[in-house]
């Protein structure tokens, strides 16, 4: 891989993986324009990308750390600090929900968040209750089970040649389109990230375990889960966001070291500065959606999957590209 393959698959990755278009669709068709691995075995070539395309996904998983690192810290300091609460009895006083910044603008905000003590039970031994912070801490915990289960019990399949099916690709970016057209027309957006439950982290949850299947999208699974749920498009989003930390994490973190075992020597430095592309771009994607989101429904985003599913299609119907990279 050369530094300007690298640079090509950073900006597409960055560019995709948060905006519910599908990143592995856009990376394996880049992967093909830039003539990545050429001339390795099918199987080899499949697992090389896959390998690539999750080390590239520790980018945008640092631009999601430094956009929200002031509500990780605070959903950390919340749920360790009304955990050693409850276990030792006493009562604190806890912060309004979401004072962190999970309705700010990121970092960068310069808002001041309210500070308010949550109602207490005033009766004898009563035991505190978790700060919409720390619970917040439990549904991401939640929301990841179920992809860190299918992940681990389908993970050779998912490095296979399979899902790099371009029959699969286009299927999945046609069916998503469909389904977040009706979370869109269904789902009531009355619910803020301060109102989420139980069944708001298992919804979420199961429909990321959809994205493994490539051309569904994550962020585009994830967010019509929400929607479905009756969260608020920016809330949606916002959730899928930090659900995506333990998963992109775990997945670029597996990858990392059986990357460096399958993938050619002289790897490593476009590996990093593919990363790093992915990284500053996926930042500006993540501030793009956000604030897209609070005046746009996801429209635009449906006419794209629906045309370019169409668009692959239709090539390989008539012969112009292949099912699965040669």
């Amino acid at each position: 891989m050369s530094i300007l393959q690298a640079i090509i698959l950073g900006i597409v990755q960055g560019l995709t993986e948060f905006i519910p278009i599908s990143s592995t669709a856009h990376l394996v068709f880049a992967s093909r324009m830039v003539g990545l691995f050429n001339g390795v075995e099918a199987t080899l070539k499949a697992e090389q990308t896959t390998a690539v395309i999750a080390v590239v996904q520790l980018g945008t998983l640092l631009a999601v750390l430094v956009y929200f690192a002031r509500d990780i810290i605070n959903i950390t300091r919340a749920f360790v600090r009304d955990h050693m609460a409850l276990l030792s009895g006493k009562r604190v006083p806890v912060e309004s929900p979401m004072s962190a910044g999970l309705t700010g603008d990121g970092p960068a905000s310069a808002k001041d968040h309210q500070r308010d003590e949550v109602t207490q039970d005033p009766s004898p031994g009563a035991r505190p209750r978790l700060s919409q912070d720390a619970w917040l801490g439990w549904l991401v915990i939640i929301g990841s089970i179920p992809v860190a289960v299918v992940g681990l019990l389908f993970k050779r399949h998912i490095e296979g040649t399979f899902t790099k099916n371009l029959w699969i690709i286009a299927t999945m970016m046609i069916v998503v389109a469909i389904l977040l057209l009706l979370a869109e027309l269904v789902g009531k957006r009355n619910r803020s990230i301060t109102n989420l439950k139980i069944g708001d982290a298992l919804a979420v949850g199961f429909a990321q375990v959809l994205a493994l299947v490539p051309g569904s999208s994550r962020s585009g699974s994830t967010i019509m889960a929400g929607l479905f749920a009756g969260q608020t498009r920016e809330t949606a989003a916002r959730f899928s966001f930090l659900l995506s930390i333990p998963a992109i994490a775990a997945s670029g973190v597996l990858e990392l070291k059986e990357a460096i075992h399958k993938l050619p020597d002289g790897s490593t430095l476009p590996l990093i500065v593919a990363t790093i592309v992915s990284g500053i771009v996926g930042y500006a994607s993540i501030w793009f959606l956000l604030r897209f989101l609070r005046t746009h429904s996801t429209g635009i985003f449906i006419i794209y999957r629906l045309v370019v599913g169409a668009a692959i299609m239709f090539a390989l119907v008539g012969g112009y590209i292949s099912a699965n990279a040669g």
